[in-house]
C-alpha cells in the first residue's frame, strides 16, 4: 500500500505539479495578484468600467467602492444578473446589463454552472436561453467615448469577443484590457497568441499570469 502510494505522490508531482496553468495559478497566488494588481489603476469617478461577464457582481463592487467610477456590468445569466440588480440597486454609478458581449447578436444555450457559466462549453449544469449583444452596438448605444477599463471573463468566450473588438477598431478606444484566458477552450493557445498578437499592435503588456489574468494598457 505504502509503495502504490508513493507511486502515485510522484506521479502527482510529474503530471500535475508541473502543469504550466496550475504553476501559474501558483505564481498568481504567491503574488497576491488579487490584492496587488487586479484592482491597481489610475482610475477616478470619471472613469468608465466594463465588467464583461459580471457573475456576482465582486469587481464592479471593489473598483467602484475604490475609484467611485461608473460601472457598466453585463451578465447574461439571469440568476447572476439579479442578484447584481439587486446587489447595486440605489447606487446610480453602476448600471447592470441582462446580457453578454460577444462578436454576434443572437440568442443561446448557455450553463448555468456557477462562475463555469459558458456559451462555449455548455455541457456542466442546466441549460438555459442567453443574450448577447456585439461589442460594437453596445458601445455605441451607451454613449460612451472611451472604455477606461475592459475587464473580460466569459469562459472561452474571449476568443471571439477580442478579435472582434480589435477588427472593429475600438480597440484603441479601450484604455486598460484585463482578460482570463481559458485553456480548455479548442486551440486555446494558438489562439491566445494571435489575439496577443494583434493586441501589441495598439497595447502594451503590463503584466501576465498565463490563463490566470493578464493585463494590457494602451500605448
Amino acid at each position: 500500500m505504502n509503495a502504490i502510494l508513493l507511486k502515485l505522490k510522484y506521479f502527482i508531482q510529474r503530471n500535475i505539479f508541473r502543469d504550466p496553468v496550475l504553476l501559474e495559478v501558483k505564481r498568481w497566488f504567491r503574488d497576491e495578484g488579487d490584492q496587488k494588481l487586479r484592482f491597481d489603476y489610475p482610475l477616478d469617478e470619471n472613469s468608465v468600467i466594463w465588467d464583461v461577464g459580471g457573475y456576482h457582481g465582486d469587481f464592479t463592487n471593489l473598483i467602484n467602492y475604490m475609484y467611485g467610477s461608473r460601472c457598466f456590468l453585463f451578465e447574461p445569466v439571469p440568476s447572476f444578473f439579479n442578484k447584481c440588480k439587486a446587489r447595486f440597486i440605489g447606487n446610480s454609478s453602476i448600471q447592470c446589463f441582462p446580457y453578454g458581449i460577444s462578436k454576434n447578436q443572437g440568442q443561446f444555450m448557455i450553463s448555468d454552472a456557477g462562475d463555469g457559466s459558458s456559451f462555449v462549453f455548455n455541457k456542466v449544469g442546466k441549460l438555459i436561453t442567453a443574450e448577447v449583444r456585439p461589442f460594437e452596438l453596445v458601445f455605441d448605444s451607451l454613449g460612451v467615448e472611451e472604455v477606461d477599463l475592459l475587464k473580460i471573463n466569459i469562459e472561452g468566450g474571449e476568443f471571439e469577443l477580442i478579435p472582434a473588438i480589435i477588427d472593429s477598431g475600438l480597440i484603441s478606444r479601450v484604455r486598460f484590457i484585463q482578460v482570463q484566458f481559458h485553456s480548455f477552450a479548442p486551440n486555446a493557445y494558438e489562439l491566445r497568441e494571435q489575439i496577443r498578437k494583434n493586441l501589441k499592435k495598439t497595447h502594451q503588456e503590463m503584466w501576465c499570469y498565463q490563463f490566470v489574468w493578464e493585463s494590457w494598457k494602451r500605448k
